[in-house]
């Protein structure tokens, strides 16, 4: 097909331009003969292939009042010869009319909303002229049913004293707060004006502001394309803290000065970054701390990192999250899996290139120990999943499924021991050529699993003359044997503690005067099943482990309780836990051990209070693990 290139003035001309830079399947691989591989995105009806968007302008009214964001969303499109229609994705969105035209003069135009099908909800069809070059979608989002957006009342704020409201897209949740072509195969650029109640200061995946606007309008640009999962909004009492020349912290206000001295090496760790692989071409990079009901450790929305309360420690040691979420400014957010059967482009090379920041910064022990917590995950979700399972491969069929369940730690971990051991098989300096390489050719663009193993042969193996088991790892089931397990030395003491804790050593004996955070989550992943209460409990009273100010050992310790009956002890604290952190990580452990553990409706008490304050992502998972169906009142 022959495309016909759009111009609606010489800015708008340029963005829309820009954003379609990605190249078609056949040249995404640079001197592939191979049939250009399946691109077909099931999680979405927009046939990119006939129409697509190539710019967004949104504009849009923040009411918190009425849980509910209305307006319009203007997109500069580009068509194929003898297309008559534009497909949007929508779910639970209230369209009131829609518009095309040449952005000059626009008319009303049909459209058609099909029926709504679980997780991808429904097709927006308008109806487009040959000449049209813009279309505007008019509406409202719903106020139960937009889970994307999470609306907070000022009590679950870290201030209380404001509302504030986030976004959180991916996997495919754009579409229940802008009409998108919610595919990440489809990369676009945006500008946005949101109105939001005066005092509060909003914040996109884009250009930002640093002081609260009067009148409390925003306006936002984002020049380089990004896929719609990455469109993202926050609006609170917030402050803007600077750490670099290209780098600060957005908080509320009383949280700012214990994010910026958390976050104190977030210049260092840009700086390794880019050196390991090429430049950082977002501008800036800045982190917002949100309030605790936020789902993940962090999202890498581009130049505005959404980060989760859970990881200020106070001690500066969880922010490997940090350095992970940075990471995809490179593979994630530069090169981006095409669709979501490839999720393991972003997370396993992310996981790899998160470890090789830590190296640079911290050293190679410290990097290690994150590599064999990383290991025991893996090993962990191997044995939940099953061995056998296809849901174990890093090329997933995601097929009739929410996308969300393919965001495992099979993605993560083993993808970055994947890499691994390519690194292996070449030396590290070659793989590091391979790598930067990667990411310049392949800028702005998106992938998929087998155009990726086309480069990957061309470019490392063939070029080495190395040999590797790709198919096995790619498209099979476990683990390889050739998996690098990695090993570490400062773990090794803390094995002798515990195997000592075992034997029936006092806590008191255990010397632990120097170990971090990943040593103490190492050593609560041993304790036995089947320990004492008086066991529990002295462990407790020696270590603190349940007034820890620290969440990660918080949650594991309260897991281990759990599961040693323990936690009858120690209630009132697992309770404020999962009350006020919405971390699924955190939450989906703790509630399995409930129940697993012949708890259920303990843990059904907890969860009716709980569960108002938890984003739609952790709600489903925790709805599922409970077979929760609804309120007792």
């Amino acid at each position: 097909m022959s495309m016909r290139k759009i111009n609606i003035g010489l800015i708008f001309w340029l963005l829309a331009l820009f954003a379609c830079e990605s190249p078609s399947p056949e040249q995404a691989v640079e001197g592939s003969e191979a049939a250009a591989p399946d691109r077909s995105d099931y999680h979405s009806y927009a046939r990119p292939e006939e129409a697509r968007i190539t710019h967004l302008d949104l504009r849009l009214d923040v009411d918190f009042e009425a849980k509910q964001l209305s307006g319009l969303a203007r997109y500069a499109i580009e068509q194929a010869e003898g297309a008559d229609s534009l497909t949007l994705d929508v779910r639970n969105l209230n369209i009131q009319r829609v518009t095309a035209g040449t952005g000059a003069q626009e008319r009303e135009v049909a459209y058609t909303v099909s029926e709504d099908q679980e997780y991808i909800g429904s097709a927006l069809r308008i109806d487009i002229g040959p000449e049209d070059e813009v279309v505007t979608v008019y509406y409202k989002t719903d106020p139960d049913g937009a889970d994307a957006l999470d609306w907070l009342a000022p009590q679950q704020t870290a201030d209380k004293e404001a509302p504030f409201l986030y976004t959180q897209g991916q996997a495919i949740l754009t579409r229940t707060w802008i009409p998108i072509q919610d595919s990440p195969g489809v990369r676009i650029t945006y500008e946005a004006q949101i109105q939001v109640p005066e005092g509060l200061l909003a914040v996109m995946s884009a250009s930002n502001p640093q002081e609260v606007a009067p009148d409390g309008k925003y306006n936002f640009t984002m020049e380089q394309p990004i896929p719609p999962y990455l469109l993202a909004l926050a609006v609170g009492k917030l402050e803007f803290a600077p750490i670099g020349d290209r780098t600060g912290v957005y908080a509320e206000p009383s949280v700012v000065e214990d994010a910026v001295y958390e976050f104190a090496d977030l210049d260092d760790m840009l700086a390794s970054a880019e050196e390991l692989y090429g430049p950082y071409l977002w501008d800036r990079y800045d982190i917002i701390v949100l309030p605790p009901s936020f789902p993940f450790g962090g999202m890498e929305n581009p130049r505005l990192t959404f980060a989760t309360p859970t990881i200020i420690a106070g001690d500066r040691s969880l922010t490997a999250l940090v350095a992970h979420e940075l990471a995809h400014s490179w593979s994630g957010n530069l090169v981006t899996n095409a669709t979501w059967d490839d999720f393991w482009l972003n997370e396993g090379f992310t996981v790899y290139f998160e470890r090789r920041i830590m190296e640079a910064l911290y050293g190679k022990s410290y990097a290690n120990m994150l590599a064999q917590l990383g290991y025991q995950d893996l090993m962990a979700d191997v044995k939940d999943i099953g061995p056998e399972s296809e849901d174990t491969q890093l090329k997933l069929d995601l097929e009739g499924r929410d996308p969300d369940e393919g965001m495992t730690d099979i993605a993560y971990e083993k993808g970055a021991f994947f890499l691994a051991m390519l690194e292996g098989k070449v030396g590290r300096e070659n793989f590091d050529a391979f790598l930067r390489e990667y990411f310049e050719k392949h800028r702005f663009q998106t992938l998929t699993t087998e155009e990726f193993v086309q480069y990957l042969e061309k470019n490392l193996l063939e070029k080495y003359n190395v040999e590797a088991n790709i198919d096995e790892w790619i498209y099979g089931a476990g683990l390889p044997d050739n998996l690098p397990v990695p090993t570490s030395e400062r773990f090794a003491a803390v094995d002798q503690a515990a195997a000592s804790f075992k034997a029936g050593a006092k806590p008191g004996q255990l010397d632990t005067d120097e170990w971090t955070t990943h040593e103490w989550l190492h050593f609560l992943r041993q304790l036995p099943e089947g320990l004492s209460e008086e066991r529990m409990a002295a462990l407790d009273e020696a270590f603190g482990f349940s007034q820890s100010g620290n969440s990660e050992i918080l949650a594991a310790w309260f897991e281990k309780a759990i599961n040693n009956g323990y936690n009858k002890n120690i209630m009132p604290q697992i309770q404020a836990f999962l009350v006020e952190v919405g971390r699924r990580k955190f939450l989906a452990p703790l509630y399995r051990a409930f129940v697993e553990s012949g708890q259920r409706e303990a843990a059904l008490d907890i969860y009716e209070k709980a569960r108002p304050n938890y984003h739609a992502v952790s709600r489903n998972t925790i709805d599922e693990i409970l077979g929760y169906e609804g309120s007792k009142g």
